[in-house]
């Protein structure tokens, strides 16, 4: 486990390699029978986990999913999670290296923050069987004495487009965040700047709009405004912080871009109804 400089424990894919030394992009494990993470942490690589039979819990940036047959879970590098998973299940698991993940990502044709506010998608028969079918795929290739990798790398790239294909027709609002480029702009825009960048107009001059156009395009397609989803973003760091972060409170005050101590608790109880340290116990 390492710390980096955001000072979150990160573990990286290495962790999880018996051969530390092939500078390896890509894992696949299977998930026999109970296993558990009892402490919030977050990965810097990307992993998709396919349930063929799934029972308990999984928790994925402070929101709790149940664990079911024939679902995906996606967790994204820099996500926090954390799962409890009963005896029963069995399932199948991709790591893929944030070096890999950057190219992979074009697989997935959508915004990363819709797949994020949709990390579990519940499969059909058919989608499943294709899906573990291209995972044991992957699970022959790496067994070979000679890995052909670029094999692997576009057998993960289909698995990719295979996850996109499955969300098209899974979420009731994904026209909201698809029929407008600037949505998903603007919440790319958010992640990159959201430590030093509050006002809509900052984002709205990067976008080449105005800000009052921004905030009618966001209650248009997400039925909230540009101020409020920037206040999300920082809301979501400042959970990740206060849970798995060592940093103390007057740290993450800062780290966020709070004048003080005394902005940030009313910031923070005013969205989620505790104090900062309530919270973090």
């Amino acid at each position: 486990m390492s710390y980096h400089t955001d000072h979150f424990p990160i573990l990286g894919i290495q962790e999880f390699s018996d051969n530390q030394l092939m500078g390896c992009n890509l894992l696949f494990n299977e998930l026999h029978g109970a296993r558990s993470i009892d402490h919030p942490h977050k990965h810097d690589f990307f992993i998709i986990n396919l349930f063929e039979q799934g029972v308990g819990s999984h928790t994925i940036d402070f929101t709790e999913y149940q664990v079911k047959d024939h679902q995906i879970h996606l967790v994204f590098p820099d996500q926090v999670h954390q799962w409890v998973i009963e005896k029963e299940t069995i399932g199948y698991q991709l790591m893929i290296s944030r070096d890999w993940f950057e190219s992979f990502l074009p697989s997935l044709r959508f915004s990363a923050s819709y797949y994020q506010n949709h990390p579990v998608i519940n499969l059909s028969g058919e989608f499943f069987e294709t899906f573990r079918y291209e995972f044991k795929a992957i699970q022959r290739e790496l067994n070979h004495e000679k890995v052909f990798w670029e094999l692997i790398q576009k057998r993960s790239e289909l698995i990719g487009l295979l996850v996109s294909q499955c969300m098209e027709g899974a979420f009731k609002d994904f026209e909201m965040y698809h029929s407008n480029p600037i949505v998903s702009r603007f919440l790319q825009l958010i992640d990159i700047h959201f430590k030093t960048e509050r006002s809509v107009s900052f984002y709205a001059g990067k976008l080449n709009i105005s800000a009052n156009y921004l905030n009618i395009v966001c209650k248009k397609h997400l039925n909230s405004s540009a101020s409020s989803l920037i206040q999300d973003r920082i809301l979501l760091e400042a959970k990740r912080l206060l849970k798995v972060s060592e940093m103390s409170v007057k740290d993450i005050v800062y780290d966020l871009g709070f004048y003080d101590h005394a902005s940030f608790s009313k910031f923070f109880k005013a969205q989620t109804g505790m104090t900062p340290s309530q919270f973090k116990e």
